[in-house]
């Protein structure tokens, strides 16, 4: 049934600096201006010292996977009731879901507003094809859409 919980599934996350709190103090694994770290130990954007843009990525991102989702979390960890619908629904399908968490880069989210031209997230891309969100989602699950668009794709 669809809402009795997560099944496991394969995703990948985007990575970024994460940071938490213990014992009422911040600590946090990067520390961006700080006059009393060496250069070489400051934290650097991979992205500043190449010629890939995020633009570049996005577009990798949805060209290489199946089913690619923007969301806030992740697959195993949603952030957000929308978030947490769109994988529930995907996951009945067994197929793989690639995911990246927009909350680890305000950038990245950006880049995907742009990329898609549609302001709210999850965002939901499905062979190259940009879907929309957990209620279009939905809605393309209930009337068994979403079913043809992901067996056409693995019948090629």
């Amino acid at each position: 049934m669809l809402f009795n919980g997560f099944r496991s599934m394969e995703y990948t996350t985007a990575s970024a600096s994460r940071s938490f709190l213990r014992h009422g103090m911040r600590f946090s694994t990067s520390v961006p201006n700080d006059p009393d770290t060496h250069d070489d130990f400051k934290p650097t954007n991979k992205l500043e010292n190449s010629e890939i843009t995020l633009k570049d990525i996005v577009e990798q991102d949805v060209k290489d996977n199946l089913v690619m989702i923007y969301m806030k979390g992740d697959p195993e960890q949603p952030r957000c009731g929308f978030s947490s619908l769109a994988v529930r629904v995907l996951s009945e399908y067994r197929v793989p879901i690639h995911s990246r968490n927009i909350l680890e880069d305000p950038e990245l989210k950006n880049a995907v507003k742009a990329f898609s031209m549609w302001p709210t997230f999850p965002q939901i891309f499905i062979n190259g094809e940009f879907i929309g969100g957990s209620d279009i989602i939905l809605n393309m699950h209930q009337n068994g859409e979403l079913k043809e668009k992901l067996k056409a794709r693995s019948s090629e």
